[in-house]
């Protein structure tokens, strides 16, 4: 009988984040709801949904490959749902402060392209490498393919419901200024948590990176040898 993937302990600290975020979504909710405010409440409902998902994959045992993307990034996905909509909503109604979608934007980017790295190494699986460069490449586009369908959900509200997510207006060119703008940012947040990931996965930057930098060179020194035998084989 085969022996399932030996899931990680979540360290402490990563687990007080959890539930306080998860605590503070919740207190978000009630507070809309007792108010009467349905929007509000569901945002917290869904909010906790969405602070679950990488427990959710938990229940496949260890046999799903998600369960091999580091919990960091839901940690980092926690922080970001409690500073968009908590934090978010409250400075945008009860406030004048204007800059929280520039934020918003810019780390969505950041962790979207975290996230997307760790995917594809996962989706590749344990027995084949995957290039770091590639995986780099992939999570760029994946952030990119984000920040891009955020954009088509906003304006398909807007077209759909009268809502303003685009700030658009038939008369004026606001809308699309809102549009590149929130674009660009995501973007280069993308490209920044590219090169984040990229470096601290494979020794550039971080506490292990010696070791990290050793098994990266033992890897490529192995997939060479592999590409030979494989040419030798196949001449």
């Amino acid at each position: 009988m085969k022996k399932l993937n030996k899931i990680k302990p979540i360290p402490l600290w990563h687990q007080i984040i959890w539930w306080a975020v998860r605590a503070s979504l919740l207190i978000f909710g009630i507070y809309g709801f007792l108010h009467n405010s349905t929007t509000q409440f569901l945002m917290g409902i869904f909010a906790i949904a969405f602070t679950h998902l990488w427990d959710m994959f938990q229940l496949f045992g260890g046999k799903s490959f998600i369960t091999r993307v580091s919990y960091q990034a839901q940690t980092m996905l926690n922080i970001f749902i409690c500073f968009g909509v908590v934090i978010g909503y409250v400075l945008n109604t009860k406030t004048n402060f204007q800059y929280v979608d520039i934020i918003e934007h810019f780390i969505s980017g950041v962790v979207a392209s975290y996230f997307a790295y760790d995917f594809a190494v996962a989706f590749q699986g344990k027995s084949r490498h995957l290039s770091p460069g590639l995986a780099a490449f992939f999570s760029l586009c994946f952030s990119c393919f984000i920040l891009v369908a955020w954009e088509f959900y906003e304006f398909t509200m807007d077209r759909l419901y009268g809502y303003t997510l685009q700030v658009s207006s038939i008369l004026s060119e606001d809308g699309l200024v809102d549009t590149m703008i929130d674009m660009i940012l995501a973007g280069a947040g993308s490209v920044l948590g590219m090169f984040w990931v990229a470096f601290s996965r494979n020794g550039v930057i971080g506490k292990n990176r010696k070791e990290l930098r050793a098994r990266v060179k033992a890897q490529s020194k192995l997939d060479r040898e592999t590409e030979l035998r494989y040419l030798e084989e196949n001449d």
